[in-house]
């Protein structure tokens, strides 16, 4: 840790905070004697749509069957978001369910970070989670967007803003709603998709208590063609171009593109870099490959998740998969699978999960934390 100037008080007071400057979430007490923080996952929650949309429903609208799809990609059902339901209130409700787990008031929470790619605004939708959830303190509130890795690397953002800045409480908050991108028309993309909320509450703590204990994060803009949404113009312009003074002006309306992927580009991606990713992050971390308890990935596809595991030699009984039941969330798959696992008593307070996501970017982060 730095030489730090200024140090922040937090409730209770055994807990201390260290900032670099004076744009922390309280005010410096001169005469403290400086600390090292820790941080900790103390809370988590998730939400998906009512709309359960299974591989027999899909094949009533293209060409497949539920053994098509379940045999190359391990999926079954999915939630997809329709009606008056947004992306927004479910990580709303997520969130509230993961500081009711941690027992914490939204009065308290310090930084809220959405990782969603698909939010409901295009400015962010971090701000309007804030509101939603009665933080009159008008915390920071922003959003990360990384698609299938941007949990991952809220989490890490999570521990540098408690570590270097003296926060206590943040909301790290995965969200998407990729169904919104994709073309239900194509077999190949629109069986793999579905929409969900899953947030955790990281807390500041002794360092001695410390449970976030290595990352490795990487992207590759050359790999950005294999998954992609871009954003393109209208080939039909409404407004009429007499009587203008500027050419070009004003410009064509314009759009995304549906989700285009080279699912075999992918797939070869992500069996070599994730082992070679969790394997940094536990040297990073200090631990072995026999020094967790569970491995929890980015839930994409089935074939992924068992290719992984082989090459890092984890039985299938130490793997957390829910990707059966919700398809690929994109940012909120590893929250998701988190909070069942927790709530189900499989994961229980101490253990060590190594996770990782990977995905458009291409980007691709593995964390190795413990759990309470």
């Amino acid at each position: 840790m730095l030489e730090i100037l200024q140090v922040f008080h937090l409730d209770p007071p055994s807990i201390k905070g260290v900032t670099l400057s004076s744009w922390g979430p309280k005010e410096p007490i001169e005469g403290v004697r400086l600390v090292n923080m820790g941080c900790k996952l103390v809370g988590c929650g998730s939400a998906v749509p009512s709309l359960k949309v299974s591989n027999n429903d899909l094949a009533k609208i293209v060409d497949t069957s539920d053994e098509w799809i379940s045999v190359r990609t391990g999926i079954r059902n999915r939630r997809v978001l329709s009606g008056k339901e947004n992306l927004t209130d479910l990580a709303v409700e997520a969130a509230r369910k993961a500081l009711e787990m941690a027992e914490v008031n939204p009065k308290d929470v310090d930084l809220i970070l959405m990782c969603s790619s698909t939010g409901d605004d295009l400015f962010g939708s971090a701000p309007l989670v804030q509101k939603a959830l009665g933080c009159n303190s008008n915390p920071l509130a922003f959003d990360i967007t990384a698609a299938c890795s941007g949990f991952l690397l809220g989490l890490f953002s999570a521990s540098c803003y408690i570590k270097a800045a003296g926060f206590k409480n943040v909301l790290v908050i995965g969200a998407d709603a990729v169904s919104r991108f994709v073309d239900w028309t194509d077999r190949g993309s629109c069986i793999l998709f579905g929409d969900a909320a899953g947030a955790v509450l990281v807390q500041a703590c002794d360092i001695g208590e410390d449970g976030l204990f290595g990352f490795d994060l990487h992207s590759d803009g050359d790999g950005k063609r294999h998954l992609i949404s871009t954003f393109k113009e209208n080939e039909t312009d409404h407004v009429s171009s007499k009587n203008h003074s500027v050419s070009n002006l004003p410009p064509k309306g314009s759009s995304y593109s549906c989700l285009q992927m080279n699912g075999r580009e992918i797939f070869k991606f992500a069996v070599r870099m994730v082992p070679q990713s969790i394997e940094a992050a536990l040297e990073k971390a200090g631990l072995s490959g026999s020094d967790f308890d569970w491995l929890l990935l980015h839930q994409a596809n089935q074939r992924i998740i068992d290719g992984v595991a082989t090459r890092l030699e984890v039985p299938s009984e130490r793997v957390i998969t829910n990707v059966a039941n919700y398809g690929n969330t994109s940012a909120a798959s590893i929250p998701l699978a988190l909070d069942e696992a927790v709530r189900s008593g499989k994961v229980q307070p101490g253990h060590v999960i190594a996770a990782a996501g990977f995905g458009a970017g291409l980007t691709w982060a593995s964390a190795i934390f413990r759990w309470g």
